[in-house]
């Protein structure tokens, strides 16, 4: 999504040039192109899928939409499979529309985990549980902490579900770097992203994340975090950034591996 103006074979290009070899994907764009097609696509080009993006969104009331969005992560986890990533990525859901029931949106979500999480592991994908900023609470995650994250994680075993680290959504929590090494303990952080905190926000707020060096994140010492706790998997950038999407990818791609380079260890 870093670089969504490219399409699937401009996207493989553009990694194969940089010597990029892994990628994460998103549900849309793997969809538009075909998921046989995208499967093929990034083993022929020598990418390894490191996680998909996105299931959940689980907090629905209504017995005929609860059910629809099971069967759509169950859809989600069959791709993750094909694509032969062993990790899909959960933006957990926000507050049904007239509800302020933080709590029961929680518990919806566990029990749609208790579910999927078997499912998953017949599949060889983990899920993982990504806490958003709590700007996003009403609308998009109740899931607004790490502590919150594992907390629902921990219901259920960590081959089946765990947490997304994410430096845009838990920079200014002062608990997230003890709960990183929570997560590590029980071999939970199933992936790490990395995205910039620049202000003023864009109106919406959703694509307000910066380029690695922009805004106010310690990259080094988050990534410091999650190598202390045990993590040695891939480390992935994911920004949403009107700016950045109306350049040219290729230039975005290149600049982003460059900064990537400067502000990690």
């Amino acid at each position: 999504m870093t670089v969504k103006q490219l399409s699937m074979p401009e996207l493989a290009d553009a990694c194969r040039e940089l010597g990029v070899t892994n990628v994460g994907l998103w549900r849309e764009p793997v969809q538009s192109h075909g998921l046989e097609a995208s499967a093929k696509l990034v083993r022929d080009a020598g990418l390894t899928v490191t996680t998909l993006c996105r299931g959940g969104f689980f907090t629905a009331i209504d017995p005929a939409e609860r059910k629809a969005a099971l069967a759509d992560n169950r859809r989600a986890i069959d791709e993750a499979a094909a694509l032969g990533t062993e990790v899909l990525v959960l933006v957990s859901g926000g507050l049904p529309a007239g509800s302020k029931d933080l709590h029961g949106a929680r518990e919806r979500i566990a029990d749609a985990l208790g579910e999927l999480g078997p499912y998953a592991e017949r599949h060889g994908v983990r899920l993982a549980i990504e806490p958003l900023h709590p700007m996003y609470a009403s609308d998009r995650c109740v899931v607004s902490t790490l502590t919150q994250a594992l907390d629902l994680a921990e219901r259920f075993p960590a081959h089946q579900v765990g947490v997304a680290v994410d430096t845009y959504h838990i920079w200014w929590d002062d608990r997230a770097p003890a709960q990183i090494a929570r997560a590590g303990a029980s071999g939970r952080i199933h992936t790490f992203q990395l995205a910039d905190w620049t202000t003023p926000l864009p109106e919406g707020v959703l694509n307000g994340r910066g380029q690695i060096g922009d805004g106010a994140i310690d990259m080094r010492a988050w990534q410091g975090y999650v190598e202390a706790a045990g993590y040695t998997g891939p480390i992935e950038v994911e920004l949403f950034n009107d700016g950045l999407w109306a350049r040219d990818g290729r230039e975005v791609l290149a600049e982003t591996a460059a900064r990537f380079l400067e502000h990690t260890a």
